[in-house]
């Protein structure tokens, strides 16, 4: 079956407290997609946002975004009033994420609503210690990781944000004594950070069940490494490489590419594979567990570092000087598979992919990503619609790329222009400078969306931005740019019927709807 979905943020969609969230804007976005005749909404990590507001750095693998909790839905349960909400700035561009105003403003008013949501408890049964069914219930499923998750994020507001390999000894080494006596000092604060993610949670398994029954599948995205600076690093100890003094040894990137002449150097820490193998990988069976609960479908970030990884020394500057080591390879997935079925997984396999990285590929059985702004470079390209199979998912372009007219105008060199031209047949053959450049953006732009969608490929996941043709302005990520990141937002009354009209009609044209 072929089916097409769009990659759209939840923090994209538009809406009046300065993000995208779970609100009446989703559940508009999701009648968007069934009117439109797609299958999947394709968004980012839920995870929170770390350093550099990035969904793929975040303090916790298994925590959700407080960003994204409806504060209406807090209104309508009586924890905020309409002059709160309005008391507060939300950032002056309703088309960019202000991050910096975010963080002040979103947890005053989420503190305001677990100050209410306590008084109700207490008022509902006349104790201070009285909680819903539903918030045990959940406690209890998420135990697991919630107890860390709450604790760390308290003792990292006690010291004033900074990382954990910044706090007091004690607390850095988890000293037994000293943790419990934060715990009992620091209870309500504890308790604050599970309520963010119990509303997260009612919120989130919601707006999922609107979602499915308009046949909308979710499709989520893991990094495939944590932060250096999270619950999980703090906790984790054996899980990662350590040197003797119980940092960090090697940390992870990938080496120089399309993307980045130096490299990236994300700095997170590298797992310690031996020590998972030991163990059965329960800490990637947990993980994928709970992802799956999350979500339909699941996208892998850097599925290739499962096959072999950079390793780059602790303290580099660049990338430059890491080196392949071998991953854990088809062990960890048919240890996954074990324990938890047939993984419903899309691989990104893009960047220095080689052979390793192809028969991993192959024997995992997972759909590998093919990008068409890859595509052009010269010679029968793999990335060519021609070249593409049907176990794969077609994109013009992933979060790491610019705009398909971003890429059209300034992106793309004319070689690559002159070979799309060519393929799509904007132009003849071999075509001139002057006949390329008399091509009109837009053009380029809605052939290559056609070349998308009109691909072998089982499955076409489109951006938002490329289908409301935008520029620059739509880019959310540039690898290895520190800041300007993560902060588009589509308009309010993005998603016209006009619109979803014409998407329909596209994918119907090749049988994706």
């Amino acid at each position: 079956m072929r089916e097409s979905g769009i990659l759209m943020p939840v923090s994209s969609l538009p809406g009046p407290y300065g993000i995208g969230c779970f609100g009446t804007e989703a559940e508009t976005f999701v009648d968007f997609l069934a009117a439109a005749g797609q299958k999947i909404w394709q968004i980012l990590p839920l995870s929170p946002t770390g350093y550099g507001d990035s969904p793929y750095q975040s303090c916790s693998a298994f925590a959700g975004n407080p960003y994204f909790i409806d504060l209406d839905a807090l209104k309508a349960e009586g924890l905020l009033t309409a002059a709160q909400l309005k008391a507060e700035s939300w950032g002056e561009d309703p088309l960019q994420v202000d991050y910096g105003t975010l963080y002040t403003s979103r947890y005053k008013i989420l503190r305001a609503a677990y100050a209410a949501w306590r008084r109700q408890c207490e008022g509902l049964h006349g104790c201070a210690h009285y909680y819903p069914d539903a918030y045990y219930a959940f406690t209890l499923e998420n135990e697991s990781w919630l107890e860390d998750y709450a604790l760390y994020m308290a003792l990292k507001t006690a010291n004033q944000m900074k990382s954990w390999t910044e706090w007091p000894r004690a607390y850095r080494m988890r000293d037994g004594h000293a943790l419990a006596a934060f715990r009992a000092e620091h209870e309500e604060e504890i308790g604050f950070w599970k309520f963010l993610q119990y509303e997260f949670a009612i919120q989130w398994k919601k707006l999922k069940a609107y979602a499915n029954a308009k046949g909308i599948q979710i499709l989520g995205d893991i990094p495939i490494y944590v932060s250096a600076d999270s619950v999980d690093a703090w906790v984790g100890g054996p899980l990662f490489e350590l040197a003797a003094d119980g940092s960090f040894a090697r940390v992870a990137g990938c080496p120089p590419d399309y993307f980045s002449a130096d490299g990236q150097l994300w700095g997170n820490p590298l797992y310690n594979w031996p020590y998972h193998r030991e163990t059965g990988y329960a800490w990637w069976i947990e993980r994928v567990r709970h992802a799956l609960g999350i979500y339909d479908l699941l996208r892998i970030d850097h599925f290739r570092g499962f096959d072999t990884y950079w390793a780059i020394p602790a303290g580099s500057t660049t990338a430059k000087g890491g080196k392949w080591e071998i991953g854990p390879r088809m062990e960890l997935f048919h240890a996954l598979e074990n324990a938890l079925g047939k993984l419903p997984i899309i691989a990104e396999d893009l960047g220095d992919i080689v052979d390793s990285v192809r028969e991993l590929l192959a024997e995992s059985g997972f759909p590998g990503m093919k990008v068409l702004q890859f595509a052009f470079g010269g010679g029968d390209n793999e990335y060519l619609p021609h070249n593409h199979v049907r176990n794969s998912v077609v994109y013009p372009g992933t979060h790491d790329n610019t705009t398909l007219t971003a890429w059209w105008e300034t992106g793309a060199a004319e070689k690559e222009k002159a070979m799309a031209c060519a393929y799509l047949h904007l132009t003849p053959c071999h075509p001139t400078a002057k006949e390329v450049a008399a091509v009109k953006t837009d053009a380029a732009r809605v052939a290559l969306l056609r070349a998308a969608l009109g691909s072998a490929s089982a499955r076409a996941i489109i951006p938002m931005a490329d289908w409301l043709g935008l520029g620059e302005e739509g880019h959310l990520n540039t690898p290895g740019r520190l800041g300007g990141n993560w902060t588009w937002r589509a308009a309010e009354g993005f998603g016209t019927k006009k619109l979803a009209e014409k998407i329909l009609g596209e994918c119907e044209a090749v049988c994706r709807a």
